[in-house]
């Protein structure tokens, strides 16, 4: 009671962290110059709803807070880094009730450019590129023959359209050409001798 009104909050953060553990196993993969992926295990039990990554330069106060909430997703992707830079990550979970205590720091630098590029070998470079021709390949064999089956469809539309035009102005041409040979002769063409004027 000597505290106040702030003994119950004090006691409801206590609280909060005594029932919520931090984050364990947090690691980096895929560990680039300018990014990187982040990830963790949380304790059996636990009720979380989200994570809180703090991302910090070893030797510069500012940090990068990236929280996110509605997600079971265990792993966060660090962006943005510096190459051949020293950062420290923390993970937190966080719960309905609010967050846990921060995860055990993990350190880790980043590579320079080049050292990324001279460690890939060039068999795995060749392997990657191929990979990448193939499915480059597959998608324009795939676009290649849905466009001729289209054109082959335009094409078949066509000519049973052309055929069907065709069967019905050969009739019409017969139907006028008798009914005009009928009521005409070569000296009156728009007949005469078989027409009366009555």
């Amino acid at each position: 009671d000597t505290l106040g009104p702030f003994s119950t909050s004090v006691l409801l953060v206590l609280s909060v962290y005594s029932t919520l553990s931090a984050p364990v196993n947090v690691t980096i993969r895929e560990l680039e110059a300018n990014t990187a992926i982040v990830t963790w295990e949380i304790l059996e039990g636990d009720p979380v709803i989200g994570f809180a990554v703090t991302q910090q330069k070893k030797d510069v106060r500012m940090l990068r807070y990236i929280q996110e909430v509605n997600t079971t997703t265990r792993s966060c992707a660090l962006w943005d880094l510096e190459e051949d830079t020293e950062y420290i990550v923390h993970v937190q979970s966080i719960s309905m009730g609010g967050s846990s205590p921060p995860s055990d720091p993990v350190s880790f630098r980043t590579p320079r450019k080049s050292e990324k590029m001279a460690s890939t070998g060039p068999d795995e470079v060749n392997r990657e590129e191929m990979e990448q021709a193939v499915q480059l390949r597959v998608g324009e064999l795939i676009i290649i023959v849905v466009v001729l089956v289209m054109w082959a469809g335009v094409i078949l539309l066509f000519c049973r359209q052309y055929d069907i035009i065709k069967d019905n102005e050969p009739n019409n041409n017969k139907d006028k050409a008798k009914t005009s040979s009928e009521c005409s002769t070569p000296e009156h063409p728009q007949g005469g001798l078989l027409r009366s004027n009555v």
